[in-house]
């Protein structure tokens, strides 16, 4: 098992989406103690895409230039950690009801036509299958799955654009309200995560 762990917290140490990716990695090593795992602390930077992007990783010029290719290296980089992941341990504070700019930017790097989704006279398909993402979904007043919640349904929704339709969260969710409820909705549904 080759698991994909990503943090996009920017609150350090006292972050609790970054506690809850770590029991969810160590809890998917325990039972597979032969897994493989790969870091990437979102935090640290993702480019954001813009038009310099697309024309050198969209555009894919026959010739990049210098700069063309550290921005292609740079996708690519992404887009490959997916690829060879069977797992995906997403870290996805909500901030302002969405995702974190990081996660943004880094679906942005990845979600690329023709490699990780193509168009089809039946629609758009995707290209990543075969794996599994499980979401440590944290919010101080957000409710998972209420109306104000604009950061699952988009995360499910463009895992699944990509082919990653097996999407689990586990949420520590209302923590201003009632943190140790919240902690403990979210061990619950860490109990349920089959390893």
């Amino acid at each position: 098992m080759k698991i994909l762990h990503l943090d996009a917290a920017i609150t350090g140490e006292n972050s609790v989406s970054r506690k809850l990716t770590a029991d969810i990695t160590a809890k998917l090593q325990a039972r597979n103690p032969a897994a493989s795992v790969t870091y990437r602390d979102l935090n640290e930077g993702v480019p954001a895409i813009d038009g310099a992007w697309f024309e050198a990783v969209r555009l894919a010029p026959a010739s990049p230039s210098a700069e063309q290719q550290k921005l292609i290296g740079i996708s690519d980089a992404y887009l490959k950690e997916v690829q060879d992941a069977d797992v995906l341990v997403i870290g996805s504070p909500v901030y302002n009801f969405g995702i974190t700019a990081q996660l943004k930017n880094w679906l942005d790097q990845i979600a690329r036509a023709g490699v990780s989704f193509r168009y089809t006279e039946s629609g758009p398909e995707g290209l990543l299958t075969g794996k599994r993402a499980i979401i440590a979904y944290t919010a101080a007043g957000t409710p998972l799955g209420s109306d104000l919640d604009f950061a699952s349904g988009y995360l499910r929704h463009m895992l699944g654009f990509m082919g990653i339709t097996e999407v689990e969260f586990v949420a520590a969710d209302r923590l201003a309200m009632d943190r140790d409820a919240g902690m403990a909705r979210a061990q619950q549904a860490l109990d349920q995560i089959a390893a």
